[in-house]
């Protein structure tokens, strides 16, 4: 063997780890790539990087659950799809550079992470059974497939023509290479163009909607329930700035022309299944409401204020039947489950008791939007997110709480949780650094259903002082307050503490959001200047 033989050798030696990874990452590409219109055509919610997020946050302990909040806000199903991909995208790498030796074991590992796919998808509480698994089944199949031939390329004898010596066949891998990319680029697009469809029907299903007038409009706002302070939060949240928390990797695109609801349980004398059209038909109501997040931290951002049109539940149950436990009905929970597996448990008492809660279709004087659980959605004031507000809904079962845990409550929350009085310091922000003389301390307090009778702040440890109170939207919404501070130079602590509607005065000892909701009192460090 001459000297430039032993040096090309040696290259190629040397970049064959580099083609083994990849001939992983094909495969892995060809795996995802096949799987995107085998979902479209079972289900786009069994999609594999879905299902195995789902998996991974049905598994979350709580506090990690908490914790991916407060770091990430609206941003954690984006971090988390990305870490998917990039395990991944290793085990892809990892798995093409064993290929060069164990080509068949690697193949196989291929396989595996299909068949850990396909069981997520099963398991999955919005499964539609042993389907759900083709998705990654199929994938799974195809990139092993890749695999496999591309790893037999960089191991073929050396060829006639388009040879190096080395022992790998240069015009076969990098033609094979080719045509997998292509391939794999070819069938994602059709899965998208696919699932696109499907997303185009449901925006044009929304798009055709058109509310009716309220037979009962909400009051009118207040003059002065909008207090003019740059930096506090609107009376009303846009629905573009309204908070979103929920479990969907991929936000549910329900196309309302073929969506139902269906009621029925213990205690449902006469079931029903309604169609969206129904809904649209029957008496709506409009409410100014505010929600809150359980996830909320003292001073955090999970709260927002918007006006929903909607069915009243208490109608929509008495109609099928259903009496309250004080009255002798047998349920004292309503599981609300949404198209994508999520189930909520609200108090039958508590939906029943007189207070506005929802079927909420429409959202600020729109159709909801599909962020915000398009086509229909629970509202329940008085009440956090995680035991009232599910999105995307489509069935009500009534049952007892002995009987079923939903969701959250078997992750260590509590059955019933009815909102805690808050409030929260919206200006100045912490570490502003205002000028001394006047400035204007302003926020938000809430406690839904009960009101907000009075706010007080105090700077440092000097004495609480009461804060002027905005007009009252409603004991349903939240209340803006305001305190003129004449600051002085230096660093100095505020604090907010709230009194609701029953004289209950917000506690100071600060708590976690696990089980049933943060409580504390919000406070800012500023320096004056």
């Amino acid at each position: 063997m001459t000297d430039d033989e032993k040096k090309t050798r040696k290259a190629h030696r040397a970049i064959r780890p580099a083609l083994g990874a990849l001939s992983g990452a094909l495969a892995g590409f060809a795996a995802l790539a096949v799987a995107e219109p085998v979902a479209a055509w079972v289900r786009p919610q069994a999609a594999p990087v879905l299902v195995v997020g789902g998996a991974a946050i049905d598994r979350t302990p709580a506090a990690v659950k908490d914790w991916a909040i407060r770091e990430f806000g609206t941003d954690d199903k984006l971090v988390l799809r990305a870490g998917i991909l990039a395990v991944l995208a290793l085990s892809a790498l990892a798995l093409g550079i064993l290929a060069l030796r164990f080509r068949r074991s690697a193949a196989s590992g291929v396989l595996l992470f299909g068949a850990i796919g396909g069981a997520a998808a099963v398991a999955r509480p919005d499964s539609a059974g042993i389907t759900d698994a083709l998705p990654s089944a199929v994938g799974a199949v195809a990139g092993a497939a890749v695999l496999f031939l591309l790893a037999g390329r960089l191991r073929a004898p050396a060829a006639e023509g388009g040879s190096v010596p080395g022992g790998w066949d240069r015009r076969g891998f990098l033609l094979a290479a080719t045509a997998a990319a292509a391939a794999s680029a070819g069938t994602g697009a059709l899965g998208r163009a696919l699932q696109g469809a499907g997303s185009r029907n449901a925006a044009a299903s929304r798009d055709r909607v058109v509310l009716p007038p309220p037979a009962s409009p909400a009051p009118a706002v207040p003059a002065g329930a909008r207090l003019r302070i740059p930096g506090i939060s609107p009376f009303t949240t846009p629905n573009g700035d309204f908070y979103r928390v929920d479990t969907a990797l991929a936000v549910p695109e329900v196309d309302a022309t073929t969506w139902r609801l269906r009621i029925h349980g213990e205690g449902v004398t006469r079931p029903v299944t309604l169609s969206y059209d129904d809904l649209l038909r029957r008496e709506l109501i409009e409410r100014d409401i505010t929600l809150t997040c359980v996830s909320n931290e003292v001073g955090g951002p999970y709260v927002g204020n918007a006006r929903w049109t909607g069915v009243r539940l208490a109608g929509l149950l008495a109609e099928c039947g259903v009496r309250p436990p004080s009255r002798g009905g047998p349920a004292d929970q309503l599981v609300a489950r949404s198209v994508d597996g999520m189930t909520i448990g609200s108090p039958v008492e508590d939906l029943m008791d007189g207070r506005d809660a929802l079927l909420a279709l429409g959202m600020n004087g729109r159709p909801l939007p599909f962020d915000h659980g398009f086509p229909a959605r629970m509202v329940v004031p008085g009440l956090y997110g995680y035991v009232s507000a599910c999105k995307w809904i489509e069935d009500l079962e009534l049952t007892t709480f002995d009987a079923y845990d939903a969701y959250w409550v078997r992750r260590d929350w509590a059955r019933e949780a009815p909102v805690k009085t808050q409030s929260r310091i919206d200006t100045p922000k912490p570490f502003a650094r205002p000028k001394a003389g006047p400035v204007m301390v302003a926020g938000v307090a809430w406690a839904q259903h009960r009101g907000i009778d009075g706010v007080e702040v105090r700077v440092d440890d000097g004495p609480w002082q009461e804060a002027r109170l905005a007009a009252e939207g409603s004991r349903d919404t939240w209340r803006q307050w305001s305190f003129a501070w004449q600051a002085s130079k230096g660093s100095h602590t505020l604090t907010v503490r709230a009194t609701d509607g029953t004289g209950e005065v917000q506690p100071e000892r600060r708590t976690r959001t696990v089980p049933d909701g943060a409580s504390g009192w919000h406070s800012v460090v500023v320096t004056v200047e």
